[in-house]
C-alpha cells in the first residue's frame, strides 16, 4: 500500500491511496463466502458455490463492491496510522481507480486535530477569592443545623414569612382543570419560592381555611410556558422552634461534647470548602487564559458533534418532545437559531479547551495508567450512581473507553498546569493548591463543582486523536 497526504486546510487533510490487489485477496475471499452462502445453485451446498459460478450467477462487479465495501476500513485505518494523521470523526472515501486484479485507489478527506502552538504555560498568574471564613458564615451553617433539628409547632394566626403551611393546590387553563395540576396537603416553606411563583404573595396574611387566587406561569407538563389559574387553600400553619445551642445540642447532633468544639467543626469544614473554592476558581481562570493565549483552528465537525450532543442532551430531557423543546425555548426567551448559536459558542470553547490540553498532555509525555484510569471510573460511577463494573461496561459498549483515556489524561495535563501557576488571593497572599491537583483532590473539586473533566460540560465523548480510525464521539449514555 502505498499513500500521500495533502493538507486542505489546518483542520483537514486528503489523502491518496494506491492498494496493490493482492493486498485484497483475504477481503475478496470473505465476499466471495458472505455471497456464496445467500445464493442458491442446483448441485451445490449453500456457501460452498465455487467462485466462477458465483461470477456467472451474480457477476464479478458484485464480488468487487463487497470485497472493497469490507477492505476500506481496515485500509484507511492503516493509511492512517502509517501517516501519523490525527484523524477527527469520519472520513468522505471516494473510489478512485479500480481495476480488477491490478489495483485499487481512492482518496479520503478527513478532519484531523490542528497543529497548535501553546505559550508558555509555566507561571501562570491568577488571583482568586480570599477563604477566610467569616462569623456570619459560621453562624449561618450553625443556624441551618439547628433548623434541621426543629420541630414544628401549629400557630393560630395568619400566615407570616418563614413559616410552614399545608396547602391544597389547583390550575387551571382557560377554566378548564390542567390535568395533574391538582395536589393536596403540599408542605411549603413560605419564602423560600420553590414551588410556584406568586403563591408567597397569595397566602401571606391568608389563616387555615382561608383561600386565594393567583396568576402564574406552569412550569412543568403539557402546558409548561402558559398563563394559569391558581387556586390555594392553606389548611395549617407552623413555626419551627429551634433547640437550645448549648452543649446538649452539640451532643445530639454531632460527635462533640461541647457548643465550642461544633462551632469549630464547621469553621474548619467551611475553610476546606473555601479552599476547594479557590481551586476550582484557578481551574477556571488558568483555562480562560490558555483559550484566550492560544489559536485554535477548530474542525467543523468537532463543533458540529459537540453542537449536536449538548442539543440532544436537552432534548433528551424532554423526551423527544418537539413542543416541549418549543415550550422550552419560549420559557427561556430565545429562538432556535439563537439557541443553537449559544450552542455553537460554548460549544467551541469546549472543543478548543480540549485540544489545548491535548497539546500540553503530548508535550509533558502524559500517560494513563490502568490504575488511573480504574480509579477515574470509580470517581464517575459515583458520580453518576451507578455500580464502577456497571459503568464500565456501559463505557465499553458505547466504545467511549478511548475518551475516558483522553478525559484522564486531560486532567493531569491540567494539574501539571496548575501546579506551576502562581495563584494568589485578593488580599495578595500566596495559595497552596498542590493538594488539589492530586487524584484525590480532584475527585474533591468534582464534588463541589458538580463539574465534567476539564474543559467540559458534559460526559463521555471526545474530540481526541483517532490515530486508527475509531470515531470516539459515539453513544452518550450518560
Amino acid at each position: 500500500m502505498k499513500s500521500t497526504v495533502e493538507n486542505l486546510s489546518p483542520t483537514r487533510v486528503k489523502l491518496a491511496v494506491e492498494v496493490p490487489f493482492d493486498e485484497l485477496k483475504t477481503s475478496l475471499d470473505d465476499a466471495y463466502k458472505a455471497i456464496g452462502a445467500q445464493v442458491r445453485v442446483p448441485g451445490f451446498r449453500p456457501g460452498k458455490v465455487p467462485a466462477r459460478i458465483i461470477d456467472q450467477r451474480v457477476g464479478r462487479a458484485a464480488v468487487l463492491e463487497e470485497a472493497i465495501n469490507k477492505a476500506l476500513p481496515k485500509v484507511y485505518s492503516e493509511a492512517v496510522r502509517e501517516a501519523g494523521v490525527k484523524a477527527l470523526g469520519q472520513p468522505d472515501i471516494e473510489v478512485t481507480k479500480l481495476e480488477d486484479n491490478s489495483e485499487l485507489a481512492f482518496t479520503a478527506e478527513v478532519d484531523v486535530r490542528p497543529e497548535i502552538t501553546v505559550p508558555a504555560y509555566d507561571g501562570l498568574a491568577v488571583t482568586v477569592a480570599d477563604a477566610q471564613v467569616s462569623d456570619e458564615e459560621i453562624a449561618e451553617q450553625f443556624d441551618a443545623l439547628r433548623a434541621r433539628f426543629g420541630t414544628l409547632t401549629g400557630v393560630e394566626r395568619s400566615v407570616e414569612s418563614g413559616d410552614f403551611v399545608s396547602v391544597d393546590l389547583n390550575a387551571s387553563v382557560d377554566g378548564v382543570d390542567v390535568e395533574g395540576g391538582s395536589a393536596a396537603g403540599l408542605s411549603y416553606e413560605v419564602g423560600s419560592g420553590n414551588l410556584i411563583e406568586g403563591l408567597d404573595e397569595a397566602i401571606i396574611g391568608k389563616s387555615a381555611g382561608e383561600s386565594a387566587s393567583f396568576a402564574s406561569k406552569l412550569a412543568f407538563g403539557d402546558h409548561a410556558g402558559e398563563d394559569a389559574d391558581i387556586t390555594v387553600t392553606v389548611n395549617s400553619v407552623k413555626v419551627r422552634e429551634l433547640p437550645e445551642a448549648d452543649d446538649e445540642f452539640a451532643q445530639l447532633a454531632s460527635e462533640f461534647d461541647t457548643i465550642d468544639e461544633l462551632r469549630a467543626d464547621l469553621a474548619e469544614r467551611l475553610g476546606r470548602v473555601k479552599v476547594l473554592g479557590q481551586g476550582a476558581e484557578a481551574r477556571d481562570k488558568v483555562l480562560e487564559l490558555l483559550v484566550e493565549r492560544t489559536e485554535v483552528p477548530l474542525p467543523e465537525s468537532s463543533v458540529q458533534a459537540e453542537i449536536d450532543w449538548r442539543e440532544h442532551d436537552v432534548v433528551h430531557q424532554l423526551n423527544h418532545d418537539d413542543d416541549a423543546f418549543a415550550k422550552y425555548l419560549e420559557s427561556e426567551g430565545k429562538t432556535k437559531d439563537e439557541f443553537t448559536a449559544e450552542l455553537r459558542e460554548v460549544a467551541e470553547q469546549s472543543v478548543k479547551t480540549q485540544f489545548i490540553l491535548d497539546s500540553i498532555a503530548d508535550a509533558e509525555a502524559v500517560s494513563v495508567s490502568d490504575a488511573e484510569l480504574t480509579e477515574y471510573i470509580v470517581r464517575q460511577a459515583q458520580r453518576y450512581g451507578m455500580a464502577p463494573q456497571e459503568f464500565a461496561d456501559q463505557i465499553v459498549q458505547a466504545g467511549n473507553i478511548g475518551a475516558l483515556v483522553a478525559d484522564v489524561r486531560r486532567n493531569k495535563a491540567l494539574a501539571t498546569v496548575l501546579e506551576s501557576a502562581k495563584v494568589t488571593d485578593e488580599s495578595g497572599n500566596p495559595v497552596d493548591l498542590s493538594a488539589l491537583t492530586t487524584p484525590e483532590g480532584q475527585a474533591e473539586l468534582d464534588e463541589l463543582t458538580d463539574a465534567e473533566p476539564a474543559g467540559y460540560d458534559h460526559g463521555d465523548h471526545d474530540h481526541g486523536d483517532h490515530d486508527h480510525g475509531d470515531h470516539e464521539h459515539g453513544d452518550h449514555e450518560h
